[in-house]
């Protein structure tokens, strides 16, 4: 890449080792821009200091590392998420899961339970369009911790609970009526875990090792002593998963089980109830 093109549409083209929009938007950032500005301006001097941020961010950009960690946030259930690389990056198929909850909880002063939260997308998600619910996060990492926290403050504030610890330790003796979560699922030697973007993400947010259904199964089996009668358990998992998943729920007990598919067609999100006496 040139030290210093001209303008902006230059700057963009030179760029040749990433996306074509990825460098614009990275640009756009780097000049303080929204996209739509920068591609008014493109025929516009760029300042040598924003060329200067722009080439780092090309050449981590370039490395894999995902545009949102570039940013420091990413877009998700039409709301802007801080996002950091101690927390995943939130995508599109996790709103299928935000989805199945909001269907399923009618009830206005529900208490709904994300576990895992990460950035918080899906607690944050549910206070944001359920104010009367009581939503609570929880993460073993402090640092996802600190980073859904500020999330809840931007768009929800004082409408989450925040607890730190690893899966239903913080909720000894509560009970929800809907427990949702998209947790660690790729299994360790799937080699889905070395792809640009992933491979940049905490792993322990990607696996819990083995066959990938670790985590899954200690939801599914844990679930019941947290759950309302009634109460629903929303999961998302890998696209292959669905039949286990659903397996081990039946299993243990659960009714009304279902897989849904995300807009790739993939079963993605599983639910199930809990049945009443």
């Amino acid at each position: 890449m040139p030290d210093s093109p001209d303008n902006a549409h230059l700057l963009i083209q030179a760029a040749s080792n990433i996306d074509r929009r990825d460098a614009e938007v990275l640009l756009a950032d780097a000049w303080s821009l929204t996209r739509t500005q920068l591609l008014a301006r493109a025929m516009d001097p760029v300042p040598p200091e924003v060329a200067a941020r722009f080439a780092v961010k090309c050449a981590r950009r370039a490395a894999g590392v995902p545009v949102a960690y570039l940013l420091g946030r990413r877009e998700f259930w039409s709301l802007d998420f801080e996002v950091t690389p101690d927390v995943l990056v939130p995508r599109p198929e996790t709103e299928l899961l935000v989805e199945r909850v909001l269907h399923h909880v009618q009830t206005a002063g529900a208490e709904v339970a994300d576990l895992g939260t990460g950035s918080g997308a899906i607690a944050v998600a549910l206070a944001h369009d359920r104010p009367a619910w009581r939503v609570t996060g929880t993460d073993w990492s402090a640092d996802a911790l600190a980073v859904a926290q500020r999330n809840g403050q931007r768009h929800a504030a004082g409408r989450i609970e925040w607890l730190a610890g690893d899966w239903f330790t913080p909720l000894a003796g509560r009970r929800f009526e809907a427990i949702a979560s998209n947790p660690p699922y790729i299994a360790s030697d799937d080699p889905a875990l070395a792809d640009d973007g992933v491979r940049h993400e905490p792993r322990a947010a990607l696996t819990p090792g083995g066959d990938g259904l670790g985590a899954l199964r200690t939801l599914i089996n844990g679930a019941p002593d947290y759950l309302k009668p009634g109460g629903w358990l929303v999961l998302e998992h890998g696209m292959s998963q669905g039949p286990a998943v659903r397996a081990a729920l039946v299993a243990r007990g659960f009714g009304h089980v279902t897989s849904h598919r995300d807009l790739a067609g993939h079963e993605r999100v599983s639910e199930a109830q809990w049945p009443s006496p």
